[in-house]
């Protein structure tokens, strides 16, 4: 059986990636976490996607089939897209248009109408804060976020043909990989269950060895991908 490959990327969203939001985030999270301790998670992100960059456009490009969290099209439409995130900072996407500029081909990842119903609840949300409806609010995106993880599968399944690789860049927190048919090869270029971890530890306020060894982690160069997506935690 000829296998499809997918390099599996798990995003860390910057400012950039935020939009009309990202202020906002950017302003809470300072206070949360305090400055210091801000600067320097900034800092492993940058890294991180350093990481990233240098692995991906090392590949033959020309051989790159590209699917992207949020991207509802392709064609004129979705280069469009790519390059006016890229314009306004966003990494992800600058990393995007290097490998299309190179060859690679972008394709339609997302349903347009399961991402507008998802900007329209974090509108809400940061509309309402921190209140007794925020375990309505969880609900409510934990359920989007399966439905656009399934619409996703439904995607690559239908659009990565036999032989080709495909490259997902996907939030950490998705579960797309859960819905994956045997025949696609999934290989984290990071493993998704760290990238959480480390937010759990950022979040968490601690600064122990935990979380110094997975900033490290996300931060040091990506291995030659293993095939497989793996849960265990190992840190």
């Amino acid at each position: 059986m000829t296998v499809r490959e997918l390099l599996y990327v798990p995003i860390i969203h910057t400012e950039a990636d935020l939009g009309s939001l990202g202020p906002a985030v950017e302003r809470r999270s300072a206070s949360l976490y305090g400055e210091k301790r801000w600067v320097e998670h900034k800092e492993t992100v940058a890294r991180f996607w350093e990481s990233i960059a240098e692995y991906l456009l090392s590949l033959d490009a020309a051989s790159l089939k590209l699917y992207q969290d949020g991207l509802p099209a392709d064609g004129e439409l979705g280069r469009r897209i790519v390059e006016e995130a890229a314009q306004r900072g966003s990494i992800n996407y600058q990393i995007l248009l290097r490998l299309m500029n190179k060859g690679a081909e972008l394709r339609k990842t997302e349903d347009a109408s399961l991402l507008a119903q998802e900007l329209r609840l974090a509108q809400e949300e940061a509309a309402v804060g921190n209140t007794v409806h925020q375990r309505e609010f969880s609900v409510r995106k934990a359920r989007l976020t399966e439905e656009r993880d399934k619409f996703i599968v439904s995607t690559i399944v239908e659009t990565l043909e036999k032989g080709e690789t495909g490259v997902l860049f996907i939030g950490a927190y998705h579960n797309v990989h859960l819905y994956l048919p045997v025949d696609i090869a999934v290989e984290p270029l990071k493993a998704p269950d760290k990238v959480n971890a480390y937010f759990e530890e950022l979040v968490s306020g601690r600064g122990g060895e935990a979380f110094q060894r997975l900033a490290s982690y996300l931060a040091s160069p990506v291995a030659p991908p293993q095939v497989g997506y793996h849960q265990g935690k190992d840190y």
